[in-house]
């Protein structure tokens, strides 16, 4: 009876030993800090129930400033404005300045010398002029000794003003030495060209050629080219010339 009770509480002594040799060698349990916020069982945390800034403003009605300066202003969506009362009223301005540089041409052209030129433009009037001037240089420009008279006569038709004079100058010497060599003048207008043509005046260019010829005892006969202007004024129906320009000086 006294050895059983011995063990047991042998026993009992080596439990205790163990229990406590556990004890100590055991590491001390983790702290375990308390939920600031504890939730309810089965619900889900409140940071994954915040609602979003999209959210948010569709259920409070109120709109994320955020998400206010992305969008264009008014909330819809940019469109282009309507330009075009300003493309037409730019385009009435143009029409207008082309309007007053057209007019301003038309009248620049209207005034400038060149274009008032009928000799470019009525070839009518161009063409009567030439005939009448041509037979008038051939005129006063040919002498005959034996019908003076004829080249004075002409000199009455087909002269006027400055040409005169001049002509009287130019055609001393043939009547000076015409009856005395028994002289014969004759000049051909070959071409002429209006250089203007404005209203009763006209300028033309002349080219003639003239023969000279001494029907004494030589018989001689010489020839030569001529080139000169003449001023030309008209006078009812006749053009007449005014001013003889040999290009000398």
């Amino acid at each position: 009876m006294s050895t059983t009770r011995h063990l047991v509480n042998r026993r009992r002594r080596l439990a205790t030993v163990a229990a406590e040799r556990a004890t100590a060698t055991a590491p001390p349990p983790e702290p375990t800090s308390p939920d600031p916020s504890p939730e309810a069982p089965g619900k889900t945390p409140a940071a994954e129930r915040t609602p979003t800034h999209d959210a948010a403003a569709d259920a409070t009605g109120t709109p994320d400033p955020a998400k206010k300066e992305a969008e264009p202003r008014g909330g819809r969506t940019s469109r282009p404005r309507n330009r075009l009362p300003a493309v037409l009223c730019a385009l009435t301005v143009l029409l207008g300045a082309f309007a007053a540089w057209a007019f301003g041409s038309a009248g620049g052209l209207r005034d400038d010398p060149a274009r008032r030129n009928a000799a470019l433009t009525d070839i009518g009037r161009t063409s009567e002029v030439k005939g009448q001037i041509s037979e008038a240089v051939g005129a006063v420009f040919s002498y005959n000794y034996a019908a003076p008279g004829k080249s004075e006569r002409a000199v009455k038709s087909y002269l006027v003003g400055k040409a005169v004079q001049q002509h009287a100058d130019m055609l001393a010497q043939v009547r000076a030495e015409g009856q005395k060599q028994k002289l014969v003048l004759t000049t051909t207008v070959t071409d002429s060209g209006v250089e203007l043509l404005d209203g009763d005046r006209a300028r033309l260019l002349i080219f003639a050629d003239q023969s000279n010829t001494r029907t004494g005892k030589s018989n001689e006969t010489t020839y030569a080219a001529a080139m000169f202007a003449v001023d030309a004024v008209r006078r009812g129906d006749t053009w007449r010339i005014s001013t003889i320009d040999t290009f000398t000086q």
